[in-house]
């Protein structure tokens, strides 16, 4: 498991690889573009070069470039729509420029419109985004449900697929919080393994790309997205070591995007949750 952070690009993406270098993070994840705005980012050819020599020089090995949450693939808003497959295009375009693991998405929002209208029209944004990048994946993230989110069950984040025509470079995010905010109880490996058994025969196990490891100021089924420190939610250091340590997810890119202290990097965070996946493996036997 490659056990990483949310880190700033502020400066240019290689210094995005030593913020993560900081943390002794193995991967690290990013917004190219500032959450608050609408311009995408577009890097340069100095920029990608000198990412690019960082991160040769790191022991970082991969890179998630996560869509801003402005987004709704799902919108009825024309002007939305034009924003957010705008916005997606460039994240994807910086994603082969940068060679990252993939472009995480949050596939939008129903409101309080049909949801199979939404999952439609969000599935046509994707399918224009990919047809306008190259190569770089893209991966849709369950949501916690709130607000008419789509993703909240596999059901819909399977009909996400279906939907974007089951694109080969199309694979999910799983966020822990998400997961037992809409219902999964995966403090336990049974439990765990339960919902990845879910996952793998709804969209298939060759889809699951990267995690996002977050606990859960709310409790089971809340459908409320509120991140907690890691092992100080509902989660708790159990669960958060039964999802560190599940072998499905060996190997795959791991963000924490609740840091202990965003604005001072160092590596606390990632430290603690490498004893917590050795805790977890050790329980597993």
């Amino acid at each position: 498991m490659l056990i990483g952070a949310h880190v700033s690009p502020a400066g240019g993406p290689a210094k995005a690889v030593e913020r993560g270098t900081q943390r002794a993070a193995r991967s690290v994840q990013i917004f190219n573009q500032n959450p608050r705005a609408w311009k995408p980012t577009e890097y340069g050819e100095a920029a990608v070069e000198a990412y690019h020599e960082a991160l040769a020089g790191s022991g970082i090995d991969a890179l998630l470039i996560h869509a801003v949450y402005l987004l709704n693939a799902a919108s009825e808003d024309p002007e939305i729509r034009a924003k957010t497959l705008t916005s997606l295009i460039a994240s994807l375009r910086a994603g082969d420029l940068l060679g990252a693991q993939a472009v995480v998405l949050h596939p939008g929002s129903a409101l309080k419109g049909d949801v199979g209208a939404a999952i439609a029209r969000a599935g046509e944004v994707i399918t224009e985004a990919l047809a306008e990048s190259d190569a770089c994946p893209l991966h849709l993230e369950n949501t916690a449900g709130s607000g008419g989110t789509l993703g909240r069950s596999f059901d819909e984040l399977a009909a996400l697929l279906e939907a974007a025509g089951g694109h080969e470079r199309l694979g999910v995010c799983l966020d822990s919080c998400h997961l037992y905010a809409s219902g999964f109880d995966i403090r336990t490996a049974e439990g765990l393994t339960a919902t990845l058994d879910e996952h793998d025969r709804m969209c298939g196990a060759e889809r699951l790309g990267s995690l996002h490891l977050n606990d859960s100021k709310v409790a089971l089924g809340s459908n409320v997205d509120r991140h907690a420190l890691v092992g100080k939610g509902e989660l708790g250091e159990d669960g958060c070591a039964v999802f560190l340590s599940e072998p499905r997810f060996d190997g795959l890119p791991c963000v924490l995007e609740t840091l202990s202290d965003p604005k001072n990097p160092g590596p606390e965070d990632v430290r603690a949750c490498e004893a917590l996946r050795e805790r977890g493996l050790a329980a597993r036997g």
